[in-house]
């Protein structure tokens, strides 16, 4: 039973070709286990940063004797201090992820990618948790860096069902206040919803110093609009129905589309957000790669 919960959100191909590729932070982050990413906090191990004045109380081993017999005064050594990631996956199951069918469907999608980012993270030895909502947070997996996590992750992933409208802002403000400092949030959706509280609350994650990424899972029907002859459009999440010829409204729609997504890009950019755009009908691994490729090339920039 446990074999088969995983064998349907990791394919062994795309382990494997994510195996090499690390998710590293942007930033510093804080945790509470000794692990491979710096923090924003000084100690005494593993890489020289600097040196401070010392004060009573220090342990004088930590003392740099050379600087005290040029300058006869007590200077002590600094070090960074490694620390471990947290990664919050954060997942909507509204209805409108239900699009799609097969592996093509966008809750599907999104929960595979998940999963395999979860395992990346694992395989580091650093924490992951996992949070599922739609018009509100329907489970959340506190964050630990055992690997049985993946179990229940794909577990609760198993029993998702996209049924309900999304409160997205209201969610996300609610998974703010149970999050600590300076930790990576990743949040999987369509982001079909109001931006302005969107904004708000993705600016709540940001004053607390996480680093954010969107991961936007769009169907391809729903990017490219390639829907021909007649055709009825049934709400996912509203209750209307709409018959028409497809090629009447492509303009307009991808229009529509087009505009929301360049207001979510330009929220992206005020807030210091990554956003990727991801089309169902690509393959999984390339775009895990890619993505991955990607943030480790700027992180090495900055």
């Amino acid at each position: 039973m446990t074999q088969s919960i995983l064998s349907r959100y990791l394919d062994p191909e795309v382990l494997s070709r994510m195996a090499r590729r690390r998710l590293q932070p942007r930033g510093l982050v804080l945790g509470n286990l000794a692990g491979a990413h710096k923090s924003p906090l000084s100690g005494f191990a593993v890489e020289f940063a600097g040196h401070r004045e010392y004060v009573w109380g220090d342990d004088p081993k930590h003392i740099d004797w050379r600087i005290y017999f040029r300058r006869d005064r007590y200077f002590i050594k600094q070090y960074e201090m490694e620390t471990n990631l947290v990664c919050h996956l954060v997942l909507d199951c509204s209805a409108s992820m239900r699009y799609g069918q097969g592996p093509a469907q966008k809750l599907r999608y999104a929960s595979q990618m998940l999963a395999h980012l979860a395992y990346a993270v694992l395989r580091q030895s650093d924490k992951v948790s996992l949070a599922v909502f739609d018009d509100r947070v329907r489970d959340f997996i506190p964050p630990t860096n055992s690997m049985a996590q993946l179990l229940r992750i794909t577990q609760v992933l198993d029993q998702t069902q996209p049924v309900a409208k999304t409160d997205m802002a209201g969610c996300l403000g609610e998974l703010a206040g149970r999050m600590k400092r300076r930790e990576i949030v990743m949040i999987f959706s369509d982001f079909f919803t109001e931006l302005g509280p969107l904004e708000k609350a993705l600016q709540r994650f940001r004053y607390n110093r996480h680093e954010v990424v969107l991961f936007q899972v769009m169907h391809h029907d729903e990017l490219a609009f390639e829907l021909e002859g007649m055709t009825k459009f049934v709400g996912l999440e509203v209750p209307e129905e709409l018959l028409a010829q497809p090629e009447a409204i492509r303009r307009a729609y991808l229009a529509a589309v087009e505009r929301h997504n360049r207001q979510l890009e330009e929220i992206c950019l005020r807030n210091r957000i990554e956003r990727v755009l991801v089309d169902t009908s690509q393959d999984m691994a390339g775009v895990l790669v890619d993505y991955l490729n990607s943030r480790n090339r700027r992180r090495w920039r900055r």
